[in-house]
């Protein structure tokens, strides 16, 4: 079966898809629930899970939408409260260069997020060049 084909992956690949603690889709049931198996954390998305979309993705010719995917499989290790000040960050006029190339650099030396510190790279020099950096409110 090629990549193409696995859309949707719950549908025709299920046995591709575990949650961030191994579990299979099929043990995420509302009887596992009631029974206290599975927490909410198991029903959060997997890297692994993000990088087969990625492919899937890529089968469809939506390079954009495969980097977005690849760029989300780096971020399901990073604590939330990162990602919201690295979300805060990156509001027009809530930061400047530096900073976001400081809070990239951290993503990549701390969880190997290679791919989302050239995108708040990318998009450092996008504000500087267009004067998002400048308070707007």
């Amino acid at each position: 079966m090629s990549a193409k084909d696995l859309y949707p992956l719950a549908e025709n690949a299920p046995d591709l898809i575990k949650t961030p603690s191994g579990k299979s889709l099929s043990e995420l049931t509302v009887d596992a629930v009631m029974k206290d198996e599975v927490t909410a954390a198991d029903f959060a998305i997997s890297a692994e899970a993000l990088g087969v979309q990625a492919e899937i993705a890529d089968a469809h010719n939506r390079p954009a939408l495969a980097d977005n995917f690849r760029r989300a499989a780096e971020l399901v290790s990073v604590p939330q409260d990162v990602l919201m000040e690295t979300y805060e960050m990156l509001r027009p006029g809530r930061s400047d260069h530096s900073s976001l190339c400081e809070r990239a650099e951290m993503l990549r030396c701390n969880y190997g997020a290679d791919l989302m510190a050239k995108f708040i790279e990318e998009a450092a020099d996008v504000y500087e060049r267009r004067g998002i950096f400048a308070k707007r409110y």
